[in-house]
C-alpha cells in the first residue's frame, strides 16, 4: 500500500487561508452593500443569490484550511 500524500501541500495553507478568507469577506461586503443601497425596485434576485452563495463557497474552503493549518484534521 502507498504512502497517503496530501492533495494540498502544508506549507500553502496559510496562503490558501488567507486568500480564500479574504476573496470571501470582499464579496461578503460586496453583499452587504449591495443590500443596503438597493431598493425594493432595482433589486436582482439572481445576482444576489450568486454573490451569497459564491461568498459563502469561498469562506467555506477557506475556514477548511484555516482549520487544517491550526491542526485540526477534519
Amino acid at each position: 500500500m502507498d504512502k497517503y500524500i496530501a492533495p494540498v501541500q502544508f506549507s500553502s495553507l496559510p496562503a490558501l487561508t488567507i486568500l480564500l478568507c479574504g476573496i470571501g469577506l470582499f464579496l461578503l461586503a460586496s453583499f452587504t452593500m449591495l443590500q443596503v443601497t438597493s431598493t425594493k425596485y432595482n433589486r436582482n434576485l439572481v445576482k444576489e443569490i450568486l454573490m451569497a452563495a459564491t461568498s459563502s463557497v469561498f469562506l467555506g474552503f477557506g475556514s477548511v484550511f484555516l482549520l487544517l493549518w491550526v491542526g485540526i484534521y477534519v
